[in-house]
C-alpha cells in the first residue's frame, strides 16, 4: 500500500486549508495517482510548536504505476500548483504532501524519498489519520503497528477530527391553503 499524508494551514489558490487538501486529492487523480482510501480530516497544532494557524491533516492510500522517485516529484508538482514555495523548514504552508510508505519499501540514503518517512512514527497528526485508513498497518522498519506507535505518543488534546459539515437546515414554510 502506498500512503501519502496531506496537511495545510494557510489558504491557497483553492481556498482555505481544508479546500487546499481536497484540491490536492483532485490533482493527484489528474496526475494518475488514484486515491483508494482516505482518512477523516483532523485539526492539529503546528509541530514543532509555533505561532502559526492550526493545520488540517489527513492520510490517503493511493495506487499508481509511478516509482517512489516519480511519485515524490508528482507530490511536489501538486504542492507547487497549490501555492507551496519551499523555503524555511516547518514554515506555515498552503499544502504539504509527504510520501509515508511505498508498499513497505525501506529506502535510506541521501537521495529522496527516504522510506518510510523518517519522522512519521513520532507524529500523532500522521498516525491518527493513518489508523483510519489502515488500522493493521505496521512500520516497515520497526514492525510496530500503528496502534502501538500511537500508544507510545503522549495524548494530544489538540489533535481532533474535524466534524463533517452539517447539511443545510431546511427552511420550514407552512403551506397556505388556497382561499
Amino acid at each position: 500500500m502506498i500512503l501519502v499524508a496531506l496537511g495545510a494551514n494557510l489558504p491557497g489558490p483553492a481556498g482555505p486549508p481544508l479546500a487546499q487538501c481536497e484540491a490536492a486529492l483532485g490533482k493527484l487523480a489528474e496526475a494518475g495517482v488514484a486515491v483508494i482510501a482516505r482518512s477523516r480530516w483532523y485539526e492539529s497544532t503546528p509541530v514543532p510548536a509555533a505561532d502559526q494557524p492550526r493545520y488540517v491533516n489527513g492520510v490517503v492510500a493511493v495506487r499508481t504505476d509511478q516509482t517512489p522517485v516519480a511519485l515524490l516529484a508528482t507530490l511536489h508538482a501538486v504542492e507547487r500548483s497549490l501555492g507551496r514555495v519551499r523555503g524555511v523548514v516547518n514554515a506555515a504552508r498552503p499544502i504539504d504532501l509527504d510520501l509515508l510508505d511505498y508498499d513497505g519499501l525501506v529506502r535510506e540514503g541521501d537521495e529522496p524519498p527516504i522510506l518510510p518517512h523518517p519522522r512519521m512514527a513520532a507524529r500523532g497528526f500522521v498516525l491518527r489519520p493513518l489508523a483510519d485508513v489502515m488500522p493493521a498497518w505496521r512500520h516497515p522498519v520497526s514492525g510496530r503497528s500503528v496502534g502501538e506507535l500511537l500508544a507510545e505518543l503522549p495524548f494530544d488534546p489538540d489533535l481532533r477530527p474535524i466534524a463533517p459539515p452539517k447539511p443545510a437546515e431546511p427552511v420550514f414554510r407552512p403551506r397556505r391553503r388556497p382561499v
